[in-house]
């Protein structure tokens, strides 16, 4: 199994592409670099923030959590 850093939520939301240049988003307790992606070019995707946990806001998407397949996971988030 492969071990993964542990992110706290404040680390996780100083990666919006704004405050530090790498571009992060959380999802069921994953985090992912969404960094190279242009769907979230200076932290913003549609109506969504970089730099937080999207588990809750997924259902309002019009994409399944499937879109998650083509980024690296980086890390967990801390809980």
């Amino acid at each position: 199994m492969d071990q993964f850093p542990e992110y706290t939520k404040s680390q996780l939301a100083l990666r919006n592409g704004q405050d530090k240049p790498q571009i992060w988003v959380a999802y069921l307790g994953n985090i992912y670099d969404v960094t190279e992606s242009r769907l979230w070019r200076n932290g913003k995707h549609y109506e969504h923030w970089a730099g937080q946990d999207l588990t809750d806001e997924l259902k309002d998407a019009p994409h399944t959590q499937t879109v998650f397949e083509k980024f690296v996971i980086i890390g967990k988030l801390k809980i």
